[in-house]
């Protein structure tokens, strides 16, 4: 999709007559059915007047020209792009990313700086690093840019034309050096330039042909990205498969190529509780069937799963790592292998309540993803939905696959490789949880793993800071019981978690200027720094530790007169689970199951009510 696609010639002249931004915006209220905001059409016409002038002063005026050129199954858009060839007649393209911004100051990322969107400070890629982002995507997913004898040659650059030059500017940083020479970055200052850069790249125009190359060409992965996504998973110890993980592995590889080259939709159900290595499974998939030259994308409903993996896989294979609703606009069986992850986290449809009447999709979330791709493989755990609207089940996922016709085939996980090698531990949670009845009634002495009840939650923090001074993984973590405050204006996290005088921050929200030594919400997990913040469900599902602290809130509860699990919404801050109405109790269970069974070795916790402590140790051994 682009709002604006023409010659250089008359983009000039909508450009002098003043029509430019009102084509924009007719372009857009016809594909989205909605206008666009006010700051976005001023944006327009102060952005597109200054490359109207640079056009006219360096005399590109038989070139194609892309305007608001949205990136394939991506919400992003592309400012600028020209087309035209060079002085050896080869197709070229430039791609041009325009920024009003007239001053930044420095900002705590490797790639990012601090500057004023949407009314208030934020962290924002460096426009550089932003353009050559988009280079790097469209020349590992456009057919235009890689495949052929003569793909279309790709650069980008981007033009801040209310910036004042000035080299000790942070936005010339030392750490920006590399983007900036690669992906230069021209300032009011500079449009001659500019000029220069762009005639040195397209100086021979003819411009049409070009752009017609780019506007029919086709999103499909290229083979150098599938094989350098593969070769990356590959070389990383921690996904090697074990026992049964490479049993069902083989099994459900031989089901997706057999699929595949069979014509006929399939649909792989994997079940698997906590630790049985679903995830393993999922990325070795992945990287051998990318190797295999499979068009394979892996999707998950987590965005601090999902961007952890990008960034443990790398800026340029992050591209196959997308998100359930990411395929929308997906073309039918334009997708040889989608792997969902954490697939009960699937929920109704991808439609929100920005979706406006006429974009509104007929399909269930699930339906798409079917729709989108020959094979889809479900990694799933029906006792992990922690949200109303997830709604994935096995059932679920079965009872739409037989909609489209799709071959099912069914694969359970048993063994435990998460708690210490035993899946006694996850089986008692269950059981004292009310959430399945199990044979593992006591936790006795004779278990490996480390299970222990704190006094405070000044012990439980001390414990587990102390394991990772010894050099073990781990991260403390809470139910949702206190409100969750975004940074102040200092990016400082304010301490949400009260229990007496211990006074704790949740763990950073995913938007707003953070201080220097914060990690973002998704990479809480990860980063070393998230040992002083506290997880929520919402940051810890997917991810291990070693050890795990858990601090269990007052929003779950043991009645003793009652003897059952009572669910306490008044306890709660989480808005979402508390509507859930009946569902309320089974969703905190589920949750305090999450976060229970994230640790690989040993699991602490402190309990906020006494009377649910003292029922937890008495399935306990003495």
């Amino acid at each position: 999709m682009r709002l604006y696609s023409g010659t250089s010639g008359q983009f000039i002249k909508d450009t002098t007559q003043n029509q430019i931004a009102d084509k924009l915006e007719n372009a857009f209220f016809s594909y989205y059915r909605y206008k666009p905001s006010p700051n976005e059409k001023n944006s327009w016409m102060n952005s597109l007047r200054a490359v109207s002038l640079l056009f006219q002063s360096a005399d590109l005026l038989d070139h194609g020209i892309l305007l608001e050129y949205q990136l394939p199954l991506s919400s992003r858009r592309l400012d600028c792009m020209i087309c035209g060839k060079d002085r050896q007649m080869k197709d070229n393209s430039i791609i041009l990313e325009l920024k009003q911004w007239s001053k930044c100051e420095e900002a705590n990322g490797e790639n990012e700086v601090l500057t004023w969107v949407a009314g208030r400070k934020r962290d924002v890629l460096h426009p550089s690093v932003q353009v050559g982002q988009y280079m790097m995507y469209l020349e590992d997913t456009h057919t235009a840019f890689y495949d052929g004898l003569s793909p279309v040659l790709l650069n980008a650059c981007t033009y801040l034309h209310n910036y004042k030059y000035d080299r000790s500017d942070v936005i010339f940083a030392p750490k920006f050096e590399s983007a900036l020479k690669r992906f230069p970055l021209f300032t009011a200052d500079d449009t001659n330039r500019l000029g220069e850069y762009l005639v040195d790249k397209l100086e021979k125009g003819q411009g049409l042909e070009v752009l017609k190359r780019v506007e029919e060409s086709q999103f499909r992965t290229s083979k150098k990205l599938m094989d350098h996504v593969g070769s990356t998973i590959k070389g990383k110890a921690e996904y090697v498969l074990l026992d049964e993980q490479l049993i069902v592995y083989d099994q459900v590889l031989s089901h997706a190529k057999m699929g595949f080259h069979d014509g006929n939709k399939v649909a792989i159900i994997i079940k698997g509780g906590p630790g049985t290595g679903k995830s393993v499974i999922a990325i070795n998939l992945m990287a051998d069937l990318l190797l295999k030259d499979y068009n394979t994308y892996y999707a998950t409903g987590s965005k601090a799963f999902t961007e952890t993996l990008r960034s443990m896989i790398g800026r340029r294979g992050s591209t196959q790592f997308k998100y359930f609703n990411s395929f929308t606009a997906a073309e039918p069986n334009s997708i040889d292998v989608m792997i969902c992850d954490e697939a009960h986290r699937i929920w109704d449809t991808s439609n929100n309540r920005f979706t406006k009447k006429d974009k509104r999709s007929d399909l269930k979330l699930v339906e798409e993803i079917l729709e989108a791709s020959k094979v889809a493989v479900f990694f799933i755990d029906d006792r992990q939905i922690v949200r109303p609207k997830e709604i994935g089940s096995v059932s679920y996922i079965k009872e739409y696959a037989e909609k489209y016709n799709c071959k099912i085939f069914e694969h359970e996980l048993d063994i435990q490789f998460r708690c210490n090698g035993s899946d006694g531990f996850v089986n008692w949670v269950d059981n004292t949880l009310g959430i399945q009845k199990t044979a593992n009634i006591l936790w006795t002495r004779e278990e490996s793993f480390d299970f222990k009840i704190f006094k405070s939650p000044e012990e439980l923090e001390a414990a587990i800071k102390g394991k990772v001074k010894e050099g073990h993984t781990g991260r403390l973590t809470a139910g949702f019981c206190w409100k969750w405050s975004p940074s102040n204006s200092d990016g400082e996290l304010e301490n949400d978690v009260v229990i007496g005088d211990f006074e704790r921050p949740w763990n950073a929200k995913s938007d707003g200027h953070l201080a220097p030594g914060i990690p973002k919400s998704h990479f809480w997990a990860t980063d070393p720094n998230g040992i002083k913040q506290i997880g929520c469900i919402y940051t810890a599902q997917g991810f291990e530790f070693d050890y795990v602290g858990v601090i269990f809130g007052k929003d779950l509860v043991y009645d003793f007169e009652k003897q059952e699990w009572q669910g306490n919404k008044q306890q709660s801050e989480d808005t979402v689970v508390r509507g859930s109405k009946d569902k309320f109790a089974d969703l905190i269970k589920n949750s305090y199951r999450v976060l229970l069974t994230r640790g690989l070795k040993g699991c602490y916790v402190y309990f906020m009510d006494k009377d649910t402590e003292r029922f937890v140790k008495s399935r306990m051994e003495n």
